[in-house]
């Protein structure tokens, strides 16, 4: 069996999921999630995939964890042994993501295996996108207010635009780690998508409208989007993946929103420099998407 460590907003999670599903299917094991880093995890809102989507998600329980690490099923032991220092301690069933970029770990799993890391790399899942997006069918109907937007973003040349400020900000260790796209990022990529789309009509998704408003210069339509709050912000991810392009953040939540957009001609638009701090993120942006300098 396979068993995904799930931690993180919900962007992660899906990364999470999809590099787990994608190596049960090309190994032919059952799929569970242990979502115990969950349990106190105050920064987003908790373990969200089978509230939003319609995949089956399947959580190991206690036995499972056991059977998998056995007395490395341990909060305190899991948490320490991600160091690498301690690498050569780990049960050989605890698989830790190496490096940030992709890395092929099918390799070193036989019939069992606990995956931790971010799997933030298309690469992990691409055989199997099909069946990804499937999975990540949302569940819920559309209310009232996202139904009237999703008619009109399906009735122009709708580009999304993501700009996230909220955590990027105000969470100190998510401000050192990210920190958030500049203005000028937004002009380049506007005008750079502009150039290639007949009459663009944009969708901008935030958790600062106001301070958008007030910022970003927009000669083109465009429409600003901020009624979905708390555990509803999830129909911001779906009405983004509605839209014909993208222009995202540096984000994995907009990543999604762009990536389950299954058009073959859309044009998504995305920072160059994800982080802060060097880092290796050549996997990171699928290579049909382009890039902007930061």
């Amino acid at each position: 069996m396979i068993i995904s460590n799930i931690v993180g907003g919900l962007g992660n999670q899906m990364f999470q999921y999809a590099a787990g599903r994608s190596l049960s299917l090309r190994l032919n094991l059952p799929l569970f999630l242990d979502i115990s880093d969950l349990t106190n995890y105050k920064l987003h809102y908790g373990y969200q995939l089978n509230h939003i989507f319609r995949g089956q998600f399947d959580i190991a329980n206690n036995s499972l964890l056991g059977e998998v690490l056995g007395f490395q099923n341990n909060f305190a032991l899991k948490r320490i042994l991600k160091y690498d220092s301690l690498k050569f301690f780990r049960s050989r069933h605890y698989v830790i993501e190496p490096f940030f970029k992709y890395t092929d770990i099918s390799g070193d799993i036989s019939q069992k295996a606990y995956i931790c890391g971010y799997w933030q790399s298309e690469k992990y899942f691409k055989e199997h996108a099909a069946i990804i997006r499937d999975d990540f069918r949302f569940k819920s109907e559309l209310n009232e207010i996202n139904s009237k937007i999703s008619q009109l973003i399906l009735s122009v040349n709708a580009i999304s635009i993501h700009i996230r400020r909220g955590d990027y900000i105000s969470n100190k260790s998510t401000n050192a780690l990210l920190g958030i796209c500049p203005l000028d990022y937004y002009d380049a990529a506007i005008k750079k998508i502009s150039s290639k789309v007949s009459r663009p009509h944009f969708f901008i998704f935030s958790d600062d409208v106001e301070w958008v408003k007030k910022n970003l210069k927009i000669n083109h339509d465009h429409y600003f989007i901020n009624h979905n709050h708390g555990s509803d912000s999830f129909n911001d991810m779906r009405l983004m993946s509605m839209c014909k392009h993208h222009i995202i953040a540096n984000s994995t939540f907009s990543w999604w929103g762009a990536w389950l957009n299954s058009r073959k001609d859309k044009i998504v638009i995305a920072p160059k420099n994800w982080f802060k701090k060097p880092v290796d993120n050549r996997d990171l942006i699928p290579q049909t998407w382009l890039t902007v300098e930061v």
